[in-house]
């Protein structure tokens, strides 16, 4: 079996200021330093958040914001584009394709040669440059989210890609050039996991160092968000980009105006 390769990120030495968190969910910072550190499972609910501990004084502004990228951030080619690309509609692709095949692709278990292989369930072979050229060429931002991007970079908040997608992120990276405002730091080829894998989310908070509670998830499937909520992480349902930043002011995330950038 191949082995994963896991992205191991370097400890960060954190003095940060805490979140009470109101009956409406809004957080906003209160100034104190933390001197011990756990990771506990949290609920919107909570009223208390559990604090962590940095060995450090360099200041790290909170929350972190975590993004999901397909349909989130970028359009997914896949429900439109790439059935085109095969000739056929969505629901012939879905019942001619392996039904674990991208999975395993996404999980960084198979290389493309192999998708390749086994992605029709007859054996049949395809184009395969060819259907990542099709990817590439649908590939576009989500209307306003570069914009909402900005203003958060703008306003030095971290954040972080969380995605289940394989090591074709690079032609998004290539094409949209994601990483001036995000880092792609957790994606599922790297770690092995998907979400809603409760492991996964477990691992992006652990190489954070970082409470729970002071991650805020952004996903447009609703069954990521709740795994999320399941270990701490605030979720936030994806549906369109004014919606998120009501949803974000009310949290205490501060996003500048348009006409301040």
């Amino acid at each position: 079996m191949k082995t994963i390769s896991r992205m191991v990120l370097p400890s960060v030495g954190v003095q940060f200021t805490p979140f009470s968190i109101h009956r409406t969910h809004t957080i906003r910072p209160t100034t104190t330093t933390t001197t011990t550190h756990s990771f506990k499972k949290h609920s919107l609910s909570n009223s208390t958040i559990n604090m962590s501990s940095f060995p450090n004084n360099t200041t790290r502004k909170l929350p972190i914001l975590l993004f999901d990228i397909m349909d989130t951030i970028v359009r997914d080619p896949f429900y439109k584009d790439i059935p085109s690309f095969f000739g056929m509609s969505f629901n012939e692709l879905i019942d001619s394709k392996h039904p674990a095949a991208w999975i395993q692709f996404e999980k960084g278990l198979i290389d493309e040669v192999e998708l390749a292989r086994i992605f029709f369930k007859d054996g049949r072979d395809f184009d395969l440059e060819g259907l990542k050229a099709c990817m590439r060429n649908g590939y576009s931002y989500i209307e306003g989210i570069e914009q909402l991007l900005l203003a958060l970079k703008k306003n030095n908040f971290e954040m972080h890609a969380f995605t289940n997608y394989p090591i074709w992120y690079q032609l998004i990276e290539d094409k949209l050039k994601l990483s001036k405002y995000l880092s792609w730091t957790f994606c599922s080829c790297t770690y092995g996991k998907r979400k809603p894998d409760a492991e996964f989310y477990m691992e992006v908070v652990r190489h954070l160092e970082v409470d729970p509670a002071y991650c805020i998830f952004i996903d447009d499937r609703q069954k990521n968000v709740e795994a999320a909520t399941e270990v701490g992480i605030k979720g936030v349902h994806f549906k369109n980009v004014d919606l998120l930043r009501e949803e974000l002011s009310l949290m205490g995330v501060d996003i500048l105006k348009d006409e301040d950038q």
